[in-house]
């Protein structure tokens, strides 16, 4: 008998999908779902390219503030640019942000390159060594070297030190050919594959440092070999730091009860699908924006007046407010709308508002006037009848 099955029984590396509850197979259904939705979303590149970034910072952010990164989701976005200099006393932060994107960066390369199918220990060992790279360590922390010593966590203790190679080739072992994907679920089974392994890592804790770091690192590598798009491969970390007393209370739960991995499964696959709810709505709104300034141009074509091109840019100033503008705003919408304005009277306002009204493009109400934008939405859901 090893040592770790009489101090961490709980480290079976079993998990029977026939058990798995019914609602969690439906997360994980509509996981697939939307992140095939996702991936097959036509964008502008620009839009594509800053929507990437937007989640990159979110992921970055969280996987280092888990640890206890104090950066803000601005300046990680500031470093990723290479827009920040830190003062040397707060440089560290930076040096663990710049690992865990270069780290990522290498995934990613990995991924499209198609190689290193699955996970094993060289690559889970060399994670480790890029994320704490030029850090400064605790004495006997040898950056993607096993640790030869005891380490606790809190009050969680991590398996004997000489069980570590096993558990981790173990592990890669049973991941690689145990969760082998129905043909058209490839997404599905990459999420229980990715989720499981960060557990697992987060049991063994393999190394002096950076355990979290590198378990998130191998859950981000399995959802992108899955086919999950590259931004909806941040969301787990992003939950698990949106939710960090919960993501450890979870950590702890899974161990205490013996090994039992869908409570947690459930916990991170919820998380999931909130965060893809979210990246899809984010996603829509860039569509509607673009549909909707498509449609005014095309409302605008035969129109070629200066009095028209000062009409169709209120329009589409009005309409990235999102809400109802008092009459008394409406000079102060841009500043292209300002100088459009400068020197014209209050009836030239009014007049080149009736006239977008006219041509339906905003709508007068009692608190001001909006821009009637919801007109371009087709198969909105059914509204009941009154009464």
């Amino acid at each position: 008998m090893r040592e770790y099955e009489r101090t961490h029984p709980w480290v079976t590396f079993g998990l029977d999908l026939r058990v798995v509850p019914y609602d969690l197979w439906i997360a994980l259904g509509e996981a697939q779902s939307k992140c095939e939705h996702i991936s097959g979303t036509p964008l502008k590149p620009a839009i594509a390219e800053e929507l990437h970034k937007v989640f990159l910072a979110k992921g970055i952010r969280a996987t280092t503030s888990i640890e206890g990164n104090t950066l803000t989701e601005e300046e990680v976005r500031k470093r990723i640019d290479g827009q920040l200099e830190l003062p040397l006393s707060r440089e560290y932060l930076g040096k663990e942000v710049d690992n865990m994107l270069k780290a990522i960066n290498r995934v990613t390369d990995d991924v499209i390159r198609g190689e290193r199918i699955g996970i094993s220990l060289d690559e889970i060992m060399a994670y480790n060594r890029q994320i704490l790279e030029g850090l400064a360590l605790e004495e006997g922390v040898v950056p993607g070297e096993l640790r030869t010593y005891n380490v606790t966590v809190g009050k969680y203790r991590g398996v004997p030190p000489k069980d570590c190679e096993y558990l981790l080739t173990r592990l890669c072992d049973w991941v690689n050919k145990e969760f082998v994907p129905l043909k058209g679920h490839e997404i599905i089974f990459g999420v229980i594959k990715a989720i499981v392994s960060h557990l697992y890592l987060a049991w063994i804790h393999p190394f002096g440092d950076g355990n979290g770091r590198t378990a998130r690192l191998v859950e981000f590598k399995l959802l992108l070999e899955a086919g999950t798009p590259t931004p909806a491969a941040h969301l787990l970390s992003n939950h698990y730091n949106q939710t960090r007393t919960e993501y450890y209370r979870m950590i702890d739960h899974a161990s205490k009860s013996g090994g039992d991995v869908i409570p947690f499964m459930s916990y991170a696959v919820k998380g999931y699908v909130d965060g893809l709810r979210e990246q899809i709505e984010t996603i829509r709104q860039q569509h509607l924006d673009v549909s909707w300034t498509n449609f005014v141009h095309d409302a605008f074509r035969n129109k070629t007046s200066p009095a028209s091109a000062r009409q169709r840019h209120l329009v589409l100033d009005l309409s990235t407010k999102g809400s109802v503008i008092p009459f008394d705003q409406i000079r102060t919408l841009s500043t292209r709308t300002a100088e459009a304005y400068a020197g014209k009277t209050r009836k030239t306002v009014t007049r080149d508002l009736n006239e977008l009204e006219r041509m339906n493009l905003v709508e007068w109400g009692k608190d001001g006037i909006k821009a009637r934008i919801e007109q371009i939405l087709a198969f909105l859901p059914a509204k009941r009848p009154l009464g």
